[in-house]
C-alpha cells in the first residue's frame, strides 16, 4: 500500500516501527532515509524523538557527562522522555538525532548505605571493563521496588563501521538485591551485529544467567561481583566463538543459497563466502583478548 493512502495514525505507526527496528548505530541513517520517503518534517521529527528515546533504552546508548560515562536505559528513565544520572546528579533529555543533551536539571539523591555500595561496585566494575573493553562503558544504578533496594550494573561496548559495511554491539545487564548475607545476581548478555556488504546479515545472540553471591562487606561484594561478571562473560564469549568456528563454508552456503533473481544475473557465491571469511576469521584471534566485539568477529 502506498504511503499516500495511509491515515496519519497509520503513518505514525509505520514510521515508529521502522525506526525502532533500526540496528545499533544506524538510527540516524534510517531516519534520514525515511525522511526522503515521507516528506513531512513535523511528523518525522515527532516520531524520531519518540523512537529515538526507545532506541537509546534498548541499546544502552552511551554518553559522557562531566567526564563520566552514562548508559541510557529504561532503568534511569524518570518520565517525560527524561533520563537521570547518579554520578552527576542531573536529569536531562537526549536528542539522538542531534546527539545533544537538552533541558538539563539538577536532581537530588538520597545518601544512604546503598548509595555508598553503588559507588564501590562501580569502581570495581570499571576496573574490569577497562581491562577487557578498549572503548567500553559501564554504569551502576539504584532502584527501589516495593521497599527493596536493587543495584543494576550495565556494560556496553560497540564498534560502528558504516564505511566498512558493518556494525556491532555487546552489552550486558546485571541486577542484584542489597541483602545482608546472600544475594542472587540476575544477568543478561546480548550481542547484535549487522553486516551489509554483498549480503544483508543480522545476528542476535543473548543469554540469561542466575548466580548467587555471599555478602560479607561492601568491598568483598563489589570484588566478587566483578569476578562473577568477568567469568560469565568470558564463558559466553568462548562459547560463541566456538560455535562460529564450527560454522563451515557448507553451512554458510546452505544459509545464503537462494534462487537466481528475476534479472537472471549470476550470483558468485564463492566470492561472497570468501569475502565473509576474510572479514570473519582473521579477527577471531584478538577478540579473545579484546571484547570490542563480537562487533569485530561476528561479521
Amino acid at each position: 500500500m502506498a504511503l499516500s493512502v495511509l491515515s496519519r495514525k497509520e503513518k505514525e505507526r509505520v514510521i515508529r516501527r521502522l525506526l525502532i527496528q533500526a540496528p545499533p548505530g544506524e538510527f540516524v541513517n534510517a531516519f534520514d532515509d525515511l525522511c526522503l520517503l515521507i516528506r513531512d518534517e513535523k511528523l518525522m521529527h515527532h516520531q524520531g524523538e519518540c523512537a529515538g528515546h526507545q532506541h537509546c533504552q534498548k541499546y544502552s546508548v552511551p554518553l559522557s557527562i562531566d567526564g563520566n560515562a552514562v548508559l541510557l536505559s529504561h532503568h534511569n528513565v524518570i518520565g517525560d522522555y527524561r533520563f537521570f544520572d547518579y554520578q552527576s546528579k542531573l536529569s536531562f533529555k537526549f536528542d539522538l538525532l542531534q546527539n545533544q543533551l537538552k533541558d538539563i536539571q539538577s536532581h537530588g539523591i538520597i545518601r544512604n548505605e546503598t548509595e555508598y555500595l553503588r559507588t564501590v561496585v562501580l569502581c570495581a566494575l570499571k576496573l574490569y571493563v577497562n581491562d577487557h573493553y578498549p572503548t567500553g562503558n559501564c554504569n551502576v544504578l539504584r532502584k527501589t521496588i516495593k521497599s527493596k533496594e536493587f543495584l543494576i550494573a550495565c556494560i556496553e561496548d560497540h564498534n560502528y563501521e558504516t564505511g566498512d559495511c558493518w556494525n556491532g554491539l555487546w552489552k550486558s545487564k546485571w541486577i542484584f538485591q542489597v541483602n545482608p548475607f546472600l544475594t542472587q545476581v540476575t544477568g543478561r548478555i546480548f550481542v547484535q551485529a549487522h553486516y551489509f556488504r554483498c549480503v544483508n546479515l543480522h545476528v542476535e545472540i543473548s543469554k540469561d544467567l542466575k548466580e548467587s553471591l555471599e555478602v560479607v562487606n561492601q568491598a568483598q561484594l563489589a570484588l566478587s561481583f566483578a569476578r562473577l561478571v568477568e567469568e560469565q562473560e568470558n564463558k559466553f564469549q568462548a562459547a560463541v566463538l566456538e560455535e562460529l568456528q564450527e560454522l563451515s563454508n557448507e553451512a554458510l552456503r546452505r544459509i545464503l543459497r537462494r534462487d537466481l533473481p528475476v534479472t537472471r544475473t549470476l550470483i558468485d557465491w564463492q566470492r561472497i563466502l570468501s569475502d565473509l571469511n576474510l572479514v570473519m576469521y582473521p579477527k577471531l584471534g584478538y577478540v579473545i583478548y579484546s571484547r570490542s566485539v563480537l562487533c569485530n568477529w561476528i561479521i
